[in-house]
């Protein structure tokens, strides 16, 4: 299993629309940044943001969640509260060949603010936005910023393809396009 370079990457944006939509080079000036880079592609979070907040709540429950627990916000800015969470999506929509699987991280920049990002693996297969899940570790108020860059996402390809993609089995979270929610799968 290889770790996939620049040239790759364009290459599958460019043919089969791996990452829609795809900006080509890394876009750094004046934002934090996103795009095209040596070895991976730095995603953008969109200005759609739920943040948890303790008004209503109830018992986080991912089996059984009340949606209750956050409260929808759309902006250019979304302020996540002291030591509390976020979810958020990408702007980017994506469709992973079934040979490939892609790791996330977040960004520096957001890291070296105490701010902590969060994305399970895209799984050979997946089709969709990807949540995002943004958590503000400081006991000050934390600012993320929509449409630029929030973490990393690294591919790597198999060495051959997988018997189950997330699709051949119809994943709970394939092509879902909105902050999604935990889900069970019935």
């Amino acid at each position: 299993m290889g770790l996939k370079a620049d040239s790759w990457i364009r290459e599958k944006c460019l043919k089969d629309e791996m990452i829609s939509p795809f900006v080509e080079e890394l876009t750094a000036t004046g934002v934090v940044s996103y795009g095209l880079s040596s070895y991976g592609y730095d995603i953008r979070v969109s200005n759609e943001f739920k943040i948890f907040t303790n008004i209503n709540a109830s018992i986080v429950d991912p089996k059984n969640f009340y949606e209750e627990n956050v409260v929808e916000h759309i902006g250019d800015e979304c302020i996540v509260p002291p030591n509390s969470f976020a979810l958020a999506r990408t702007v980017e929509y994506f469709k992973m060949p079934k040979d490939v699987l892609a790791i996330c991280l977040g960004k520096s920049t957001y890291a070296r603010c105490g701010i902590i990002v969060n994305v399970t693996p895209f799984e050979p297969g997946f089709e969709g936005h990807i949540t995002i899940e943004i958590s503000n570790t400081t006991p000050l108020p934390a600012k993320i910023y929509a449409n630029e860059g929030i973490a990393q996402v690294l591919f790597l390809q198999g060495d051959e393809p997988c018997e189950v993609a997330y699709s051949d089995r119809a994943g709970k979270y394939q092509k879902q396009t909105g902050i999604t929610l935990p889900r069970i799968k019935d």
